[in-house]
């Protein structure tokens, strides 16, 4: 697959090191062509640096891997090259005191598509740390991280969910993008109690066999 990447920091690092070792064809693109060259050469695996729109014609899928305000002024200049790409958000619009910066309005990921009309947008990628994604693989007692996916349109999905295992992650259905801002909400509050309180955000869900509730034989044996 050849995958474009728009942005030089620690997401396009991450993620495209992965995807480089996995045999995808990787285009790292920057405004700051001796910062596209460095990354380019960092992951290795014959991963090319180019500028941002190079970069952006280059992908089959094309990764957004830019800060929440800049990446819709980024796309919106690039939208002929990304006609008919798959276009891969992860970025989280989170602000200070944990603020989610879209509430009452369309999510990052929407902005995106709204800003590159003719690509097909799709969210993932953006509960995690960068140093999580990092990882080879991210397991953690034995289970593997589980990824995320919006989208609408199911060969981009199907191709997104190809990435989310070449990163050593099971995809999980997320719904359409409409539902991207769920995955937004979910950092900002994820992050707030992580960072903010030092909780673990993972002992607030229940096991899957509990989620609608203990069965009859499992409550009665609670009681």
């Amino acid at each position: 697959m050849r995958i474009g990447v728009l942005g030089t920091g620690n997401m396009a690092d991450a993620l495209a090191t992965h995807w480089a070792r996995a045999g995808h064809e990787v285009t790292i693109g920057g405004r700051d062509a001796h910062k596209a060259e460095r990354l380019a050469t960092r992951i290795g695996e014959g991963a090319k640096a180019a500028g941002l729109r190079a970069a952006a014609e280059s992908g089959e899928v094309v990764l957004a891997a830019l800060p929440f305000g800049a990446g819709a002024e980024v796309v919106r200049d690039l939208h002929a090259a990304l006609e008919g790409r798959v276009l891969l958000d992860c970025s989280n619009p989170v602000g200070p005191g944990f603020r989610l910066l879209t509430e009452g309005g369309p999510s990052a990921a929407q902005l995106l598509a709204a800003a590159a009309s003719g690509a097909h947008v799709v969210k993932a990628f953006n509960l995690c740390h960068e140093d999580v994604w990092r990882m080879r693989p991210p397991v953690f007692d034995g289970r593997p991280l589980a990824v995320p996916v919006c989208g609408d349109d199911e060969a981009a999905l199907a191709r997104v969910r190809e990435l989310v295992r070449n990163a050593g992650c099971e995809p999980v259905t997320g719904g359409g993008l409409e539902r991207a801002g769920l995955l937004e909400a979910t950092a900002a509050l994820f992050i707030g109690l992580w960072v903010g309180e030092g909780a673990d955000a993972q002992a607030i869900a229940p096991p899957l066999a509990y989620a609608a509730g203990p069965s009859h034989g499992q409550a009665d044996s609670a009681t």
